[in-house]
Formats: structure tokens, sequence, C-alpha cells
């Protein structure tokens, strides 16, 4: 096996177990989440692009007041200042909540593909030797 392939080998088998991760991750977040209402409190500009960042505050469970930004954003996934959005939250990392929408959920679908994907390159690259 070359060099090149030894490479493209690892960086395969690396982006593939980082979207099962994520995936995974995501999963977890649906099954054990608590869902709750948020409401956009502020909008930040993003420091590379031209579009508004919302910030959402939720309570927790605690009853203590939460703020996070959406993972997933840009200029569709746009959200009115005083705008009220389902949340999803694991009990022991609030601070790490997702805005629970189709739109939202939708770009992790991505991550269980972009695993198999990458996976199936890798074992090509391996195949291939």
């Amino acid at each position: 096996m070359t060099t090149r392939e030894v490479i493209g080998f690892v960086l395969a088998v690396s982006a593939s177990l980082l979207c099962l991760w994520g995936g995974v991750r995501e999963a977890r977040l649906r099954r054990y989440g608590v869902h709750t209402e948020g409401l956009v409190v502020d909008q930040k500009v993003a420091p590379a692009d031209d579009y508004l960042t919302p910030v959402i505050e939720f309570t927790d469970r605690q009853g203590r007041p939460v703020r996070f930004t959406p993972v997933a954003t840009g200029s569709r996934m746009r959200m009115d200042l005083g705008t009220h959005v389902p949340v999803v939250y694991l009990p022991e990392q609030p601070e790490n909540a997702r805005v629970s929408t189709r739109k939202h959920r939708g770009s992790h679908v991505g991550l269980f593909t972009g695993s198999v994907i990458f996976l199936g390159g890798a074992v090509w690259v391996w195949l291939a030797r």
C-alpha cells in the first residue's frame, strides 16, 4: 500500500467515525432528550457570513435559564427575534441544546449517510490495494 493510499484510508476512516459519532449523538438526543420551548432572545452576525444567528433561551428542568445558538445556521434557518421554537436537550447537558424542527433535524441525517459513504471509501481503498 502506498503512502497516498494509507493517507486516503486513514482520512476516510476518520471522517466515517466522526460522522458516526455525530449521528449517534443526535440519536441519543432524540431518544433521551427533554423537549421544551425556547424563545429567540437575540441575534448575532456570524463572523464569516452576512446572516443573523439566533440566540435561543429556555428554562431547564431545574428552573435555570439556558442560552444557546443552534448548530445548524444559515439564511434558510432564519428565526426572527421573539419567535418561539421547540428545543430538545439532554438533562445533564442543557447547554448543548438543539432546535427541534424538521429543518434543523434534517441537517443531521447526513451524518449517518456520510459515515457510510466514507467507510465505503475506506473499504474500497483497502480492497483496491
